[in-house]
């Protein structure tokens, strides 16, 4: 099978505005293909929210950026009921969060509270408000950003929050070449304004529904059932991946593939996606100074296909 052409055509738009990031980008792609919400974890300036922007933009979707800070309430996210005279009644006036994209900029400068707000948006694709079921729309992603935890402001995300996210990548800073080609070039929001929509919800929707046709082979999920049995056995992790984190890993492989323009699995699709799809969701154990990344890498050198 071969790769739809405009998955190509949407990497290579991506990558004129990140420059220097292909595989962030294409991890980003993947995620949001796998149906999972994708947190970008880095210091400021180094273009976050421009990926996060640049996403939605190019997915053709309705999006809504939200700002968080430490005074932001659930209600600012979610929307109020606000009494209107001339019904006699109270009338719901819907927030950002009521987009097909919400770009949460600086997700854990929020208090706990407010993030909390997000977790049954994030898992139900709805929210419930005075007692009634609003169903969000459809698709809906999460794209937040945050700063790493020792800067000031910041909260830590909550595990249960951590655990919505599919995916968590960082972009690092440029190299030199990339570097001056920000320096000398326009604007990253001119370019953002000047970018065209390359899907619709609909193409979006059905490239999603090709990534859970792709096929995975017994052995496969055989090596996948002992990547996460590994995280699990106290050698690596204080504590290890869910089940749910399992079907990420495995949507995030079949995602993988399908950008690969194949219709199979393999365990190369698993082992380039393993450390952003897991990585946030474990706490190391083992080597002072190691991260979690570096962890779930040693783990997969340690755990042999079958």
């Amino acid at each position: 099978m071969q790769a739809p052409i405009k998955l190509k055509s949407l990497l290579d738009q991506l990558n004129t505005v990140i420059v220097g990031k292909a595989a962030q980008v294409h991890d980003g792609v993947a995620c949001l293909l796998a149906g999972g919400h994708l947190l970008i974890e880095d210091v400021p300036g180094v273009g976050k929210t421009t990926l996060a922007h640049a996403l939605a933009r190019t997915l053709g979707l309705q999006f809504s950026r939200v700002q968080f800070t430490s005074d932001l309430m659930p209600s600012d996210l979610s929307g109020v009921s606000v009494y209107e005279r001339a019904r006699e009644a109270f009338v719901f006036h819907p927030g950002p969060l009521f987009a097909q994209v919400l770009l949460a900029d600086e997700i854990n400068r929020a208090s706990p509270k407010t993030q909390s707000a997000l977790l049954e948006a994030m898992e139900e694709k709805q929210v419930t408000i005075d007692g009634e079921t609003r169903p969000l729309p459809s698709p809906f992603f999460v794209i937040a950003t945050q700063n790493p935890h020792d800067q000031i402001g910041t909260y830590a995300l909550p595990e249960s929050q951590l655990d919505r996210f599919h995916m968590r990548i960082s972009l690092g800073y440029p190299d030199r070449l990339a570097e001056r080609e920000l320096l000398n070039g326009v604007d990253r929001r001119e370019l953002l304004e000047q970018l065209p929509s390359l899907l619709n919800a609909a193409e979006l929707q059905q490239l999603q529904q090709q990534v859970l046709q792709i096929h995975v082979a017994p052995p496969l999920l055989d090596y996948v059932q002992d990547l996460v049995a590994a995280t699990r056995n106290g050698r690596w992790f204080a504590q290890g991946l869910s089940p749910r984190a399992g079907i990420a890993v495995l949507r995030a492989a079949k995602a993988q593939a399908l950008l690969s323009g194949r219709d199979y699995a393999a365990p190369d699709d698993v082992q380039a996606i393993l450390p952003q799809t897991v990585a946030h969701r474990l706490i190391p154990v083992g080597d002072a100074g190691r991260g979690a990344v570096e962890q779930v890498r040693a783990m997969l050198d340690a755990v042999k296909l079958a």
